[in-house]
């Protein structure tokens, strides 16, 4: 329960420490963020920030957000998410229309970030669950990649719910916690993650702080 940005996954590069280690990090670009409503007990029962991010065309957005956009005097904007905090004094001080930067994170601080994964279409049991295959010689010749027995022949005799078999893969959010964050570009609104994110390029990601990290 904290303020967090919207953001856009830029790509993956690398940054060299003084040692002359490469690491691997993620770019995010959280860029134009804006408030579009404060929520507090007294109106709604609880303290949060909701947050717009993406500019897209205005003849692409419904009427309710389309006022609820000019209410808040922002444009329209193709992401809309909710931040709750623990109180309100986290967000006294800001306003509907505001824009808010990537001063909120500091470097070195973990961070868990929200995405969809990449959707890679119908897969089978052995790439989308990790099973083992099967024999490939010595009396196997058709079953090299099949999943096995899915059930029993007795009682109850069915397919329980939930039975990990082939299907579609990816295309599933996901978060992943505790990244670092190695660097922040104040002039271009970027964070800079250590390690990999969830997502493909070009995709939304949440970015907010670390529910595990040691204070």
């Amino acid at each position: 329960m904290s303020l967090g940005l919207i953001g856009r996954k830029i790509g993956m590069t690398r940054l060299f420490t003084e040692n002359g280690d490469s690491l691997p990090v993620t770019v995010i670009d959280v860029s134009d963020n804006r408030v579009t409503q404060i929520k507090k007990l007294e109106t709604d029962g609880y303290a949060a920030v909701q947050l717009s991010f993406a500019k897209k065309k205005a003849n692409r957005t419904n009427k309710a957000m389309a006022g609820h956009f000019s209410k808040a005097g922002v444009e329209a904007c193709a992401v809309v998410k909710e931040f709750r905090v623990k109180s309100e004094a986290e967000i006294a001080h800001l306003q509907s229309g505001e824009g808010i930067k990537n001063d909120i994170f500091a470097v070195g601080q973990k961070v868990d970030i929200s995405g969809v994964t990449i959707g890679k279409g119908f897969a089978g049991t052995i790439k989308l669950h990790h099973f083992s295959s099967n024999r490939a010689s010595h009396g196997n010749s058709k079953a090299h990649r099949k999943p096995g027995s899915i059930g029993m022949a007795q009682d109850p005799g069915r397919v329980f719910p939930g039975k990990r078999m082939a299907g579609h893969m990816g295309n599933v959010k996901r978060t992943t916690q505790n990244l670092e964050i190695l660097k922040i570009d104040n002039e271009r609104n970027l964070l800079l993650i250590k390690g990999a994110i969830p997502g493909s390029k070009g995709g939304y990601v949440i970015v907010r702080s670390s529910i595990k990290a040691r204070s």
